[in-house]
């Protein structure tokens, strides 16, 4: 299984999100001086899920980080995230 497919998993199972979109950017970055050249480094998650209701968006940050800590700690190393509730005015991640 790819990490974007962990990350996927991972987050489906704790949050049960109606949308749910795991991008792999890791080559847009190949080549920088920070990059781990491990092909899968930089990730953008956009993810629409109930339990972000009534959540600041740091607060959804928070427990999106939380639930991908050993994701995070397995090298990742960038975490794009684009949060929000259903039916929420804001575009994701606003």
């Amino acid at each position: 299984m790819s990490l974007a497919e962990q990350i996927e998993a991972r987050l489906r199972a704790e949050l049960t999100p109606e949308n749910l979109v795991v991008l792999n950017e890791s080559a847009a970055h190949h080549g920088h001086a920070s990059s781990p050249r491990t092909g899968s480094s930089h990730f953008r998650v956009r993810i629409t899920a109930e339990r972000f209701r009534n959540l600041s968006l740091v607060e959804q940050h928070r427990l999106v980080y939380g639930i991908l800590a050993q994701e995070l700690r397995a090298g990742v190393h960038a975490l794009a995230l684009e949060t929000r509730a259903p039916d929420d005015e804001k575009s994701p991640g606003k």
